[in-house]
């Protein structure tokens, strides 16, 4: 069994997922529509931003925990936005379920090498 050739079956295997699928088509509805895509853009950006602050132990300050919260209210308003969030948060839990899958293999060499 060749690892490459599996890692391309995985891949097609994601590919042809209904989590892809919907996630994909999303992407592009929301695409579509260029003013709802670059305010998208900006909430997952300011979003990113506020957990690499979380993850290097800062404080978030309250002005933008409400921004954050009043584009997500007002993206969740829209149909599309809405869906698009909803198939991402679907697809990244699977892609996420993969990477435990697959990470449990190095965890357990870890663990042969340092005793544990």
């Amino acid at each position: 069994m060749n690892v490459y050739d599996q890692a391309h079956q995985l891949a097609t295997a994601i590919k042809e997922s209904e989590e892809f699928k919907h996630y994909d088509s999303s992407r592009k509805a929301l695409e579509a529509n260029p003013q709802l895509d670059q305010a998208m853009k900006d909430f997952m950006k300011k979003q990113f931003e506020m957990q690499a602050q979380q993850m290097m132990g800062e404080e978030i300050s309250p002005e933008v925990m409400g921004q954050l919260q009043q584009l997500s209210t007002i993206l969740m308003q829209d149909p599309t936005a809405a869906e698009y969030l909803q198939n991402q948060m679907r697809f990244s839990m699977m892609m996420s379920d993969v990477y435990k899958i697959v990470g449990e293999v190095a965890d357990f060499g870890l663990d042969q090498m340092t005793g544990m």
